[in-house]
């Protein structure tokens, strides 16, 4: 999407994504997230913008740390108050709306309704002490006008919509009773039971095995071509964003520092970190067998005393003088490609 067609479609409905896919769902602009800490405020995540639209599934990668889990908290209006908060020029449109500036009644109304979000430990995530199907009936009961049977019908259909085995069992079951795998698909189940517009997945399958990874993946793309919802997928795991993701935000240190499409920044990665993400990934094959996997030297920057240049220098196998003392400017390049770096891989407009 060009930049003008973004200023164009910015406050366009979800209702006008069927006719124009470009028309944009949540639209995230210059979000900085704050917390105030023991050791003065920091920001963990800094100007970050992109643009989601209907049926479109975001990636959004990098290292632990970088702020990845922040932003989707920051969209869900879910950091505590106490510690954190967002800088005055954040902007979280949806459907018109600036979220950033809703009340916290307003929010509670499109949180788990419109927006829903799965998590990345649904035993942390759901109540033990009550059923799975109590719990997703709370959330029908919160924000439908459905009534106990219309609601207990719909649990019971969603709980099989996610491929739960014997549904009717285990909606009278407690989450303890259940698998990992089972767990992940009562929350997605939870999450999809509003036909929410947007879906934000922080690390859904970290804690499941590659099997189970795989259907809740596929789970979630039958889902979403049916529904049309759009998709945050959240992850460090580059494998699963090929699998999975249209377009991918490539983060560090709090900043965007790359986007494209999957099959640009997988095949041609502009953004020295991008490429060095993509290096790490393991290989199969003869030619590969007993070969070091390479590594990233260092560590992500304490947001307690980020460098004054390039915030990937010290770690970066193609930095130059300018690189230490100035930052670079996220910029536009070829086939809707931005980038966050003087020297980008194979050039500016390879």
């Amino acid at each position: 999407m060009s930049n003008q067609e973004s200023a164009n479609s910015e406050t366009a409905k979800p209702e006008a994504a069927d006719s124009d896919n470009r028309a944009p769902v949540l639209s995230v602009r210059r979000l900085s997230t704050c917390f105030r800490t023991d050791r003065g405020e920091v920001t963990a995540v800094d100007d970050v913008s992109f643009e989601l639209s209907a049926g479109e599934t975001l990636g959004i990668v990098g290292e632990s740390g970088c702020g990845k889990s922040v932003t989707s908290k920051s969209i869900m209006r879910l950091l505590p108050k106490r510690n954190s908060f967002l800088k005055p020029q954040s902007e979280i449109m949806f459907d018109g709306q600036d979220l950033a500036k809703l009340s916290d009644r307003e929010m509670r109304a499109i949180r788990g309704n419109r927006i829903a979000m799965i998590f990345q430990e649904p035993m942390t995530s759901l109540n033990p002490v009550f059923t799975v199907g109590w719990q997703l009936d709370e959330a029908l009961k919160y924000h439908t006008k459905l009534n106990r049977t219309e609601r207990w019908d719909r649990v019971i259909e969603m709980l099989d919509t996610v491929e739960l085995p014997n549904p009717h069992r285990r909606a009278l079951e407690y989450p303890h009773q259940l698998s990992g795998g089972m767990r992940q698909r009562v929350m997605i189940a939870m999450a999809l039971c509003c036909d929410p517009e947007v879906l934000i997945a922080d690390e859904p399958t970290t804690a499941l095995d590659v099997t189970i990874q795989s259907q809740i993946l596929r789970l979630m793309d039958n889902l979403k071509k049916k529904l049309n919802t759009a998709i945050i997928l959240i992850t460090h795991d580059l494998g699963v964003i090929a699998q999975s993701a249209d377009r991918v935000l490539v983060m560090y240190a709090g900043r965007v520092v790359e986007m494209g499409s999957v099959h640009d920044i997988f095949h041609n990665p502009k953004h020295p970190y991008t490429e060095a993400l993509l290096k790490s990934i393991p290989k199969a094959g003869p030619k590969n067998h007993g070969q070091k996997l390479p590594t990233i030297d260092g560590i992500v920057p304490s947001l307690y005393d980020l460098p004054i240049g390039c915030r990937f220098y010290d770690r970066c196998d193609h930095r130059q003088d300018l690189c230490m003392g100035t930052e670079p400017k996220l910029e536009q390049h070829v086939n809707d490609r931005t980038v966050r770096c003087h020297y980008p891989v194979g050039g500016e407009d390879s």
